[in-house]
């Protein structure tokens, strides 16, 4: 099988844990590209920031974010976006205000969060913490809620932080109870995201593959996460980092080293160099 696309987590996968890119992965992802294989990136994190990542690597595609609630080269180059609706948005809000959480509304230029101080200080964690190194403005309110009141807002994702796992999902139950139209991914450590139901990596994933005319046995998937699973799962080769869950090692065709070991430039540059340029399979089919 020869790979067309090549899709990339980000945090965990392609940065290290102290949020640099190491020069081999750029190397790596240069070499695909000249290989003529389309890459991108598969994130959770906003457009802008995984824009400023893929700028790093020279890539200028388009680029699967909030967790594939957004796929686009920029702002204002998007070929697909979904959103919670305002008043879907305030009731979620209100309905986590009852909890011990801090909430990030996730807007495409802008967060918005609550000054709720959840154990361990983790407002300040998740706001200046290694997933989130590029700039994005946010802003903290007391009431979430209040402000919706005055200034609704869509959002393609709403990030959520508890101190336990246990009061994580007993919120979710209630969301699942209580708000249509939603998708909860949840994460260890007591994080949850909240999207547009029906939207995930994989399905952003296929959206893009479609687009490029490429079959999903066609795509080569890297990460290292359980948002990352599915797109795994699905994808022609599912290539999880050395340091993803079991459950996401278990589902994958291959294992490869960490992110700290430089787990993505050694894959690329295993099972790439045994691959032709596109380009020049395309001329060889042509004179048969």
């Amino acid at each position: 099988m020869y790979y067309k696309l090549l899709a990339l987590n980000i945090d965990g996968t392609i940065l290290k844990n102290n949020g640099r890119l190491p020069r081999e992965t750029k190397e790596a992802v240069a070499y695909v590209k000249r290989k003529g294989v389309y890459v991108t990136l598969m994130t959770s994190r906003n457009l802008l920031s995984a824009r400023k990542v893929a700028k790093a690597l020279r890539l200028d595609g388009m680029l699967i974010t909030f967790q594939g609630a957004m796929i686009g080269k920029t702002l204002d180059d998007k070929l697909f976006e979904a959103v919670i609706p305002e008043e879907r948005t305030f009731n979620i809000v209100q309905i986590l205000e009852n909890f011990n959480c801090n909430i990030r509304l996730m807007h495409e230029r802008y967060s918005l969060g609550n000054r709720k101080k959840v154990k361990k200080n983790l407002v300040v964690q998740t706001v200046l913490s290694s997933s989130d190194p590029f700039f994005y403005p946010t802003q903290f309110v007391d009431s979430l809620g209040d402000v919706l009141i005055d200034e609704p807002v869509a959002v393609p994702k709403i990030d959520v932080y508890f101190a336990e796992d246990e009061e994580r999902d007993e919120a979710a139950a209630v969301l699942a109870k209580s708000v249509p139209s939603i998708d909860m991914i949840m994460h260890p450590n007591g994080k949850m995201e909240i999207v547009p139901q029906g939207v995930s990596k994989l399905t952003g994933l296929r959206r893009l593959a479609q687009h490029i005319g490429v079959s999903l046995k066609e795509t080569v998937v890297i990460g290292d996460g359980v948002d990352d699973l599915p797109a795994i799962e699905a994808a022609g080769l599912g290539v999880a980092m050395g340091n993803a869950p079991v459950e996401v090692k278990r589902a994958a065709d291959w294992v490869t080293r960490s992110n700290e070991q430089l787990g993505v430039a050694y894959m690329v540059k295993e099972h790439f160099r045994k691959q032709q340029r596109i380009e020049f399979l395309q001329k060889l089919k042509t004179k048969q």
